[in-house]
This record gives structure tokens, sequence and C-alpha cells, in this order.
């Protein structure tokens, strides 16, 4: 019996289907991280300037295992990326300002 190779042995392969209306993404420049014992909660979305007011583009709901694996995933990617593009500057870090992407309790 002749079987694809898997680079992860043990997993099983599943086939991902991207649909048309996915695959055109949700732009976010806003994440707001919740979490319960059981669950990590993201919404994302998208604040416009000199808006006063923005909505929730999307909610991703995942154990705290999952949540653990796609940190570590996008660490992985981002040193990816800076090794191929440079480092990453945050705008306003330096000053102590960000705005975007904080957990609860980071609020300045």
């Amino acid at each position: 019996m002749n079987q694809p190779q898997n680079p992860q042995a043990g997993h099983q392969r599943i086939n991902i289907e991207l649909g048309e209306k996915e695959a055109e993404g949700i732009y976010a420049n806003l994440a707001m991280i919740s979490h319960s014992a059981t669950e990590i909660i993201i919404d994302f979305a998208r604040v416009m300037p000199g808006a006063v007011k923005s909505r929730v583009q999307a909610r991703i709901i995942m154990t705290p295992a999952h949540a653990k694996m796609l940190h570590k995933a996008i660490e992985e990617n981002l040193k990816k990326f800076e090794k191929q593009f440079g480092e990453i500057k945050i705008h306003g870090e330096q000053q102590g300002k960000t705005i975007g992407f904080q957990t609860a309790g980071d609020e300045k």
C-alpha cells in the first residue's frame, strides 16, 4: 500500500478548503483577548483614524492549548519574516504607547 509521506509522523493529513469570501481576508488593527478557564477568545476589529466607534470583524475561540500552539507558530513565523526582511519596528513603542494589540490590563 502506497501512502503519501507526511513530514509530521503520526499526524493525519487534512485537506483544508479556502472559500472565496474567506480568501479575501479581514483586515484588523486591533485585537482584544480574553479568557476563561477553558477558552481563549480573540476579537479582531478595525479602528479607523478619527473614529470613535469600531465593530468586531471576527471572533476566534480556541482552547488554551491551541492558543499556545498558535502563539508558537506566530513567533516562529515572525522570526523567519525578520530574518528575510529585517526587524519589524512597532510605531510608538519607544514612547511607551501602543495601540491595537494588547492584553487585558495593559491599557495605558
